[in-house]
């Protein structure tokens, strides 16, 4: 790839994952060009190319720490523009493998307004840059180049009077940003370059969400959200998170074959699978502002790129094209931005030559632990399939150690911040291992925790 300022950068995809890319692209390349099927709305609205963007999205602590890191004073933008931010475990209900978490002391925080609101803002931080332009309605149909490289790309014009023309652009570097969609695969086999293997889990989880204001546009009070989690013994999740405008986005999820119904009725009937009628209460007197929107596209996908021979150089994926997670674990977001953090750093690096197969296996290391818990828990439910779904014995030594986590940290301050600072990718998963969990996981029994949802925080010393 070598060191490239003065030369075109084409970046598949104008997304989050697309956008920070081509943010820090900017900084070696003259050219930087976003190529975005869509066209973007004015403001902040959901649009066609981002098919699970009417869903919740969290964006987890170490999302945050990239995107200030890319985008310095962004959270603060975000703040300004009315995101909510929630604190964990004091502001949630939360339940997991049958228990309520206590609601100590908040000790991270996530932002869960939608994520057009999210978009928009990135959006309109990265495109003040001049290096940076969009190719907007444009499709890419396919690479230039051969096995060894990619030289650019081939566009198509959607607009209804000119489809079907083609035109080739010239590039250094080509960025697949676009999603867990992406055709890269086919557009590499085109070329004659070697398409990359895949490792899948699938648990045929689907999910649909709908949005409702409350009384006074507060849930429960002092409670800022519901969510239940997923497990084995309890497959169906859901809950309510809070949006920019005092509105809440509620989901509700279950496996193949028992998928939540988008029927207005039949959406808050299916909340009572829920192990606790809560939700369903609450929806019952909530005000529906719009249709219930459904989701099926939840495998997890990993496209292994960086193995030998697995890709020409020239060409880098990021994002979901390169990664992606069941979305009801909240990842994406975080893994964007982290993903262009290592993109940054690869790039900057002055030990090493960034070459596309560096690079990409940077990129691709800033997803392993979002991938590990991701395809940990969904490796673990019920008619899970897929090339990954088999694991090994250090497999089921970490799953005993890990239950044991899960068991402990609804009602173990120690054992609680751990488990939340590696679910928020904000810490390491050997923070799981210190001394202090170590000994609260394997030495004491799990600490009692509340019978009912819990109504209000806990105060601080509780």
């Amino acid at each position: 790839m070598g060191r490239w300022g003065g030369r075109h950068a084409v970046v598949v995809g104008g997304s989050l994952a697309g956008m920070l890319a081509a943010h820090v692209l900017a900084g070696h390349a003259d050219r930087v060009t976003v190529v975005e099927r869509d066209r973007f709305p004015d403001g902040p609205r959901a649009r066609p190319g981002v098919p699970q963007g009417r869903h919740p999205h969290v964006l987890l602590e170490g999302g945050q720490v990239a995107v200030e890191s890319l985008l310095p004073g962004f959270l603060a933008e975000l703040r300004a523009a009315g995101a909510p931010r929630v604190g964990m475990p004091s502001d949630l209900v939360l339940w997991q493998n049958g228990r309520w978490f206590r609601r100590l002391p908040a000790t991270t925080h996530i932002y869960t307004g939608s994520r057009a609101q999210l978009e928009e803002l990135v959006r309109r931080r990265v495109l003040a840059n001049p290096v940076i332009s969009v190719t907007e309605g444009t499709d890419v149909v396919g690479l230039l180049g051969d096995a060894s490289r990619v030289r650019g790309v081939v566009l198509r014009d959607r607009s209804s009077d000119v489809r079907g023309e083609q035109q080739a652009v010239e590039a250094d570097l080509v960025v697949d940003a676009s999603g867990s969609g992406t055709k890269a695969p086919q557009w590499l086999t085109a070329i004659g370059a070697a398409v990359p293997h895949e490792e899948t889990i699938d648990t045929g989880l689907a999910y649909a969400s709908r949005v409702y204001r409350g009384r006074d546009g507060v849930l429960g009070g002092d409670t800022a959200g519901y969510y239940v989690y997923p497990s084995p013994d309890q497959v169906h999740a859901g809950g309510a998170l809070p949006l920019e405008d005092g509105s809440h986005l509620v989901i509700v999820s279950g496996l193949r074959g028992d998928e939540p119904p988008t029927d207005d009725d039949e959406f808050v009937t299916y909340t009572k699978r829920l192990p606790h009628p809560l939700l369903h209460r609450w929806l019952d007197e909530a005000e529906p502002l719009t249709p219930a929107f459904g989701y099926r596209r939840t495998a997890n996908v990993r496209r292994r790129y960086d193995l030998p021979g697995s890709c020409p150089a020239g060409f880098v994926a990021t994002g979901d094209a390169l990664c992606t997670f069941n979305p009801i674990y909240g990842q994406g977001m975080a893994v964007a931005a982290m993903s262009a953090v290592a993109l940054r750093d690869a790039l900057a690096d002055p030990r090493r030559t960034p070459t596309t197969r560096r690079v990409q296996r940077a990129v691709l290391a800033a997803s392993r632990q979002a991938w590990d818990i991701s395809a940990g828990a969904d490796r673990k439910m019920p008619g899970a399939t897929g090339s990954a779904v088999a694991g090994g014995p250090a497999d089921r030594v970490a799953d005993w150690y890990l239950q044991r986590v899960q068991e402990c940290a609804p009602g173990d301050p120690v054992v609680g911040r751990a488990f939340r600072s590696v679910l928020t990718l904000a810490a390491p998963v050997t923070a799981l291992f210190a001394p202090p969990v170590a000994r609260a996981v394997l030495f004491q029994p799990p600490g009692t925790t509340p019978a009912e949802p819990p109504a209000t925080p806990e105060e601080p010393g509780a």
